[in-house]
């Protein structure tokens, strides 16, 4: 994608950014391995559809962002797993699949949005 991805200290409640006019990637070198990581792959979607401004975009592409790094950060079938052994605690699934409560809580959301689909409950963008 030619994107520079670079750690380092960020303001505080800032966890990694995204700059396009830079092709750059920020995050913040104090997170821990699994927060790198969950951070890094948000800002790689944002990266891949080309968001604008350095941290500064439409709620919109945010919420896109989130499911598409919760598809892809979580397996379906290590989720499905991990839900029945933890009796859907968002916070154990998370330390057993190495990935935030954000992204689990993300992907719980996508399970729900696609349930509501599937009865024809309509899903609200």
């Amino acid at each position: 994608m030619d994107v520079r991805v670079e750690e380092r200290k960020l303001e505080r409640g800032l966890c990694g950014l995204y700059c396009d006019a830079l092709r750059l990637v920020i995050v913040d070198n104090r997170l821990l391995d699994h927060q790198k990581l969950c951070t890094l792959c948000h800002e790689l979607v944002h990266a891949r559809h080309r968001d604008p401004g350095c941290g500064i975009i439409g709620a919109k592409a945010e919420r896109r962002t989130r499911r598409e790094t919760a598809l892809w950060l979580v397996d379906p079938v290590e989720y499905a797993t991990a839900e029945c052994l933890y009796d859907g605690d968002s916070y154990l699934i998370a330390c057993e699949l190495g990935v935030t409560v954000q992204v689990v809580e993300d992907y719980k959301s996508l399970l729900a949005d696609h349930a509501a689909l599937a009865y024809g409950e309509g899903v609200m963008e």
